[in-house]
């Protein structure tokens, strides 16, 4: 009995959250995130600044190293909300959004030791419940 309440028990920690993400993402789709003229001038500045060799990467690529580094050195949590601040900016990089936040959570899970509990605790309604869905996968 006690085996099963425990598997039951770890179940419920891994799809509660996915649960109250989700419901945390349908919750917000109609926000509008970035209005038309903001869009073109921030990919402007960006582009800018960027170097020649960052130039010849997919933008995607490069936003992906940039979290998983900062997940390495601070938390999840942060290279989340950069994720979420990054789609939010370009909106090109929104069809990105789901593989680069399962990058990150198969990465929480490593950087944690395989503790997929603690990798779960970061998770948040980030394009959908992609962070989750890679924390569970890396669990397994």
């Amino acid at each position: 009995m006690n085996h099963a309440a425990r598997r039951i028990g770890r179940t419920l920690a891994l799809v509660l959250p996915v649960v109250l993400v989700l419901s945390g993402t349908l919750a917000v789709t109609s926000v509008p995130w970035s209005s038309p003229d903001t869009d073109s001038r921030m990919l402007t500045a960006s582009s800018e600044k960027a170097s020649t060799h960052a130039k010849s990467r997919a933008p995607q690529d490069i936003l992906r190293e940039r979290l998983l580094t900062e997940l390495q050195e601070k938390d999840p949590a942060v290279a989340l909300t950069h994720l979420q601040e990054a789609t939010n900016a370009r909106p090109s990089l929104a069809k990105h959004c789901a593989s680069i936040a399962r990058a990150l959570g198969r990465a929480a899970v490593a950087k944690y030791g395989g503790a997929a509990h603690r990798a779960q605790a970061y998770s948040r309604p980030v394009c959908d419940t992609s962070f989750a869905y890679g924390v569970a996968e890396e669990a397994r």
